[in-house]
């Protein structure tokens, strides 16, 4: 006798069970009715049903059968191939819409998004996790210090919002730097790290975010040669600068800005602190509590900072904004929309159709250099206007054309000594 496999769900073996007990009498269909969750009427039909068809009787009659409110295959084939030329980047909710609006073919989304999942083109929430992996701790202190921007209402209401600058070793947790400054920007971290360098000498590494000051956004820049002002400083300094792809993957400076946005605050408003300039007094004794409380034992005892061994002439001009331009047939050229003419020497008479270097310092002053040698120069302001009163040297108005009679403009005038126009 051939002998089949036969399909049944978890409660259709529980039914078959309880009446194979109704059956022998070992229970009563009032108890299988309790058991069951069912009517004492429909335990009878179920007993009858499995009395004279056997187990067979109790599976579902609709098992194995198509249902009647399912779709086509060609219209599911359709639909995800209209997906995956079209909308392979909507999700299953605006691709639903969309083959409603413009292909007339209605489905729900969750429909939809099963099938794309079945396709291979929608990942579920659950898929598109992403783990990141802790990553160890650098063994010596100054191999790797992690920089970063806390931007944050500091002082709460008592002042302004502004943005403290952190520095702190990876291998030990340890607040190496804090400096309170207006915003993020590129003289700002040269500030900051110029006391750090002060403090400590030259790391090995920093380790930073994405953000504009380390990481040029366009890479197609025709100025830059492919790095920041900070990336061309450290460069020249000889310290690696490192960019995260993710917030995670510097969580020690995150965890440490967290951790400050609460405590700092707080003793900030315990000092009776406002400003930047008595908050930025008052962090190196804020820093030596923090470290003594937080910060960690590296695992091997050696500190990687290397001695600056460079002029202090040279290190203020590594901290500021470098850049190339190139000068014209007149020794002129644009900077910062404006227009800087080279004084005539010896040396810019042979400097047309070359670059010379700018150096833009904090303070706001200016300088242009050739092959190191400070150039002299003019600024033309392009919006700046002439008055009446004023006397331009021009080819146009020679001595013999116009005189100057108490600030007034002269002209002769054929039969007159003098035509005079006084100034407006």
């Amino acid at each position: 006798m051939a002998v089949g496999l036969m399909i049944m769900s978890e409660r259709e073996l529980n039914r078959i069970e309880v009446l194979s007990q109704v059956t022998r009498g070992a229970m009563t269909a009032v108890t299988a009715a309790n058991v069951l969750g069912l009517s004492r009427r429909q335990v009878h039909r179920l007993l009858k049903d499995f009395q004279t068809g056997g187990p067979c009787a109790i599976r579902h009659k609709a098992r194995g059968r198509k249902s009647n409110n399912g779709i086509d295959p060609a219209v599911r084939e359709f639909a995800v191939t209209l997906v995956r030329e079209k909308y392979s980047d909507f999700g299953p909710t605006f691709a639903a819409e969309k083959l409603a609006e413009d292909h007339d073919l209605k489905v729900s989304r969750e429909t939809l998004r099963k099938w794309m999942q079945d396709a291979g083109i929608w990942l579920s929430r659950k898929q598109r996790r992403t783990f990141h992996q802790p990553r160890l701790r650098r063994e010596c202190l100054g191999e790797l210090i992690q920089i970063d921007g806390s931007d944050h209402r500091w002082f709460e209401d008592r002042g302004p919002a502004c943005t403290l600058l952190v520095f702190i070793d990876d291998a030990t947790s340890t607040l190496m730097q804090l400096r309170f400054v207006t915003s993020e920007s590129t003289f700002s971290y040269f500030e900051a790290l110029d006391l750090y360098l002060t403090a400590h000498g030259k790391p090995v590494a920093f380790y930073s975010d994405k953000h504009s000051v380390f990481r040029v956004a366009q890479q197609g820049a025709k100025t830059g040669h492919g790095m920041t002002q900070f990336g061309r400083a450290m460069n020249e300094l000889n310290i690696e600068i490192l960019c995260a792809n993710s917030s995670q993957a510097k969580g020690r400076v995150e965890r440490a800005n967290r951790t400050l946005q609460d405590r700092l605050v707080k003793e900030l408003r315990l000092a009776g602190i406002s400003d930047m300039v008595a908050a930025n007094a008052f962090l190196p004794g804020f820093m030596t509590r923090y470290n003594a409380r937080f910060a960690k034992i590296p695992r091997r005892p050696d500190n990687l900072h290397r001695p600056m061994n460079i002029e202090p002439g040279r290190l203020r001009d590594v901290f500021c904004l470098r850049d190339e331009r190139y000068v014209g047939t007149q020794l002129a050229f644009s900077f910062e929309r404006q227009r800087i003419i080279l004084t005539e020497n010896e040396i810019t008479r042979r400097l047309a159709g070359k670059y010379v270097d700018s150096y833009a310092f904090p303070d706001g002053r200016l300088e242009f250099r050739w092959q190191g040698v400070s150039l002299p120069y003019s600024v033309f302001d392009k919006d700046q206007r002439v008055t009446h009163a004023a006397i331009t040297e021009n080819k146009h108005l020679s001595a013999g054309y116009c005189q100057v009679v108490d600030s007034r403009l002269c002209f002769p005038v054929k039969g007159v000594d003098h035509a005079v126009i006084s100034a407006v």
